[in-house]
């Protein structure tokens, strides 16, 4: 196998730490590639899993360190850059911590308690490699993950929707938003929802999250009329959960929403506008006249 063969064959794991770390898509493929540069010119590697992991974990703490700041002159509320995907017919269980839920939260832990948490809670390193990681005693990183899971424990996302509930409760919502049906829109959303849009300052949106069913309800009915002509909606997962990517008419994306659902009812929306934050949604793609139509609003 090649030197490149063996970075793609780690590509996969690589991104999937980068991008849960940082909660980019964009700068964790910018990891990526620093990585794969210094893998080039790296000498004799005997665990490649562990030199790059430590690269790409290493590079992170230092991207968010200096992101720190910025994160806290941030214009409303911060949301992570959207993975978006085509909904499955009978969609897998969540990986709660893709949910933009588990993301937000890990923003409350410092970078090196990040790192150690992901890399025991979700990617199962052992401690020893953790240590040679971050640069910490193994004694250490057994004490910095077991503050980091404390601290996330009480407000750890759960979801409990069933394959499918998740999509049909989106449609009902996206279809009584989109008619001006408050009391169906009331039907499908839970008295203490929360609504958070993030514009970054770029675009208008609320700077603060909203809550309960009333203010949610009547702020999405008074938004939806000020929606850019020939906006059309996609269902679509969203960090793994049920969502919608919303399109302007020329098919760049103009929003990612994922939905957190419990006990049968939507219980948070985030909303995602900034369009620095987009630029990883592929095009809308037109279909052909001779294509069959893909259900859903536009």
């Amino acid at each position: 196998m090649s030197r490149d063969e063996v970075f793609e064959e780690h590509r996969p794991l690589l991104f999937s730490i980068a991008y849960r770390m940082l909660g980019s898509v964009m700068d964790a493929e910018d990891v990526v590639q620093e990585a794969f540069v210094r893998w080039r010119g790296a000498g004799e590697v005997r665990s490649p899993r562990a030199y790059l992991s430590s690269v790409v974990t290493r590079l992170c703490i230092d991207q968010l360190r200096s992101a720190r700041a910025r994160r806290e002159e941030y214009a409303g509320p911060w949301l992570p850059e959207p993975l978006a995907a085509e909904p499955a017919a009978d969609p897998a269980v969540l990986d709660e911590t893709l949910s933009m839920a588990f993301l937000v939260l890990l923003e409350s832990l410092s970078p090196v308690e990040r790192a150690v948490f992901l890399l025991r809670e979700v990617f199962d390193y052992g401690y020893a490699e953790i240590a040679e990681i971050v640069g910490k005693s193994e004694a250490n990183c057994r004490q910095i993950a077991r503050r980091a899971r404390q601290s996330v424990a009480a407000r750890r996302p759960r979801f409990d929707v069933s394959p499918g509930e998740g999509e049909r409760l989106v449609r009902r919502f996206v279809e009584a938003s989109m008619s001006g049906d408050m009391e169906g829109l009331l039907q499908v959303i839970s008295e203490d929802i929360t609504l958070w849009t993030d514009g970054g300052g770029r675009v208008r949106a609320a700077r603060n999250p909203i809550h309960g069913a009333d203010r949610v309800a009547r702020f999405l009915l008074g938004v939806i009329p000020e929606a850019p002509e020939g906006l059309e909606i996609r269902y679509a997962r969203v960090n793994g959960q049920p969502g919608i990517v919303s399109y302007y008419a020329d098919g760049t994306a103009q929003g990612a929403a994922a939905f957190d659902i419990s006990g049968g009812r939507i219980r948070a929306v985030r909303y995602v506008i900034n369009p620095e934050k987009l630029r990883g949604i592929p095009p809308l793609l037109r279909r052909s006249s001779d294509d069959p139509e893909e259900e859903g609003p536009s």
